[in-house]
């Protein structure tokens, strides 16, 4: 199961065990338990405080508790954890051997005091992205509190589980038998979700905060180098982020952000953020801004925060990014979750040997529909255009594909379903004005981008398209207001075009500064 450098490099990890770890399989004759046999067997080889147990009772096949004899401790992965959630394991084994958690002494402290049962289930696939936050969240309060009980199910291994609850979009989280959540959820907002006064707490908190110099709202590639290059000139510097990482959370394989050959979204997020940290910057994250107050008479911007806390400053970096575009057409929100999908890394497993469709014929769209043909019976790309946008390259493997179609000039007009999932969709030939029914049990939209700006609206000057208006240097039209990345009318979204727009900002903001008035 691990390859030679695998093992030495969980050897090492596993050196930092200080408490005996038990291994509890539940399996049976399947190939499946052998292969998570095999590799909870190589696991125990590797360290003395680890030992395996075959003796496990549990109704779902192959999976495996981990248990610290003397400690109440409830953690368990259905399924064999390779993959995106080969960390998640590693991490889970480390916590429960004694090794501490990085998380603040705040939020554990929160953790510890969660009263009632709190009977967790996520349902995860091997090539999401977004799963191993949620799952490794959730092992971490099941470590922390003895009323946090956790499994972590692969949904492609337990498809008849996958199929009687319709789960169709991954992660999905179960409380106590209900639906819990859907999609990326980190530690503090899942705490924050079960901890009914946490936000009342923290707004509190920001409301008592002095005023900073540069406010960076947004904390994605832009929002992270403008936050950054304030923090290196002295200044104070705060950042307010409905996400870190913003939608580069959600992006699988980055192989042109330059010096760096290939990573995936969350490991960049993940870096963003630890280089932030690395100065004085003072990061609120899960707040969502609701409006921009515009400073009068040479005063303090405002901007206020869902929460009902608000933050002032001298300038202000609008850095929001943008979100996936809706197809806005009859059942898109209806059946989202339960066959309407954006993310195909994270959904396409759910969906294995079923008939699926692809919005979208640039880059993005064109990709998903490669990648999904591996796994679906049949891939169909709908294309608005007379022609595919996608690069040469990506075209000539997406025709060489047997279970792929495309069909061009095609507007998609609705989402067809049964009242519990999708059925199919409908679409428009745009040279015939023809509709046609398309039978599929699954949609991936892939239709590029939308501005964040819903709540700058009357405030900023606004594009068209709905992106900020900017110069040169980042300014908008309100005097000590920049904006940076994705969000603003600078061509090409790019995560490496958003990190020099967001130094650009921050070096203009300081520059508005120092001759306007002194820095605090």
């Amino acid at each position: 199961m691990l390859d030679a450098t695998l093992k030495t490099q969980l050897k090492s990890y596993l050196e930092r065990v200080t408490q005996p770890i038990e291994i509890v399989a539940s399996l049976d004759d399947g190939a499946k338990s052998r292969e998570l046999h095999d590799l909870l067997r190589e696991i125990a080889s590797l360290s003395n405080l680890i030992t395996l147990r075959e003796d496990g009772s549990d109704a779902r096949r192959p999976s495996f508790s981990l248990n610290r004899p003397g400690a109440d401790i409830s953690l368990r992965f259905a399924g064999i954890p390779m993959g995106h959630e080969f960390t998640s394991l590693v991490l889970a084994l480390l916590q429960v051997g004694g090794h501490p958690s990085k998380a603040s002494a705040e939020v554990i402290e929160q953790i510890g005091a969660l009263k009632g049962e709190f009977n967790f289930e996520t349902y995860f696939s091997l090539s999401c992205q977004n799963c191993p936050d949620v799952v490794q969240a959730l092992n971490l309060m099941a470590v922390l509190n003895p009323s946090v009980r956790h499994v972590a199910i692969d949904g492609a291994l337990f498809q008849d589980e996958v199929e009687s609850r319709k789960v169709m979009a991954v992660p999905s989280v179960y409380l106590n038998g209900e639906v819990f959540g859907q999609g990326r959820m980190g530690l503090e907002e899942i705490v924050g979700k079960l901890d009914a006064s946490a936000g009342e707490r923290q707004a509190e908190k920001i409301n008592a905060k002095d005023a900073f110099d540069v406010l960076v709202v947004g904390g994605g590639p832009a929002g992270a180098a403008a936050a950054i290059y304030a923090a290196r000139k002295g200044i104070r510097t705060g950042v307010a982020a409905e996400r870190f990482g913003g939608q580069v959370l959600d992006t699988m394989a980055i192989e042109n952000f330059i010096s760096v050959q290939e990573t995936e979204g969350p490991k960049l997020a993940t870096a963003l953020e630890e280089h932030v940290k690395q100065y004085d910057v003072d990061i609120m994250n899960l707040q969502r801004a609701d409006a921009l107050i515009p400073a009068t008479d040479g005063g303090l911007h405002e901007v206020r925060l869902a929460s009902g806390a608000s933050l002032k400053a001298k300038t202000v970096i609008l850095a929001t990014g943008a979100r996936w575009r809706e197809m806005n057409v009859p059942g898109e929100k209806e059946y989202r979750s339960r066959g309407v999908a954006y993310c195909p890394h994270c959904d396409g497993p759910l969906f294995k040997g079923k008939r699926v469709a692809v919005i979208g014929g640039g880059n993005s769209g064109v990709e998903a529909a490669i990648d999904l043909a591996g796994i679906v019976a049949q891939v169909t790309l709908i294309e608005f255009d007379s022609h595919l946008r996608a690069d040469a390259v990506l075209q000539r493997k997406l025709h060489s594909l047997p279970n792929v179609k495309v069909i061009t000039s095609a507007l998609t007009t609705e989402v067809l379903g049964d009242g519990q999932k999708v059925s199919g969709l409908r679409y428009k030939d745009r040279t015939t004005e023809a509709l046609h029914d398309l039978a599929l049990e699954g949609i991936f939209v892939q239709i590029g981008l939308l501005p964040n700006t819903d709540w700058l609206k009357g405030t900023v000057e606004l594009s068209p398209r709905g992106e900020i208006v900017v110069d040169a240097r980042g300014q908008t039209n309100l005097p000590g207001v920049f904006a940076a990345g994705d969000v603003t009318t600078v061509p090409y979204k790019q995560i490496v075009i958003a990190v020099g727009e967001g130094a650009k900002a921050s070096l203009a903001a300081f520059d508005h500064l120092i001759r306007t008035s002194a820095p605090a």
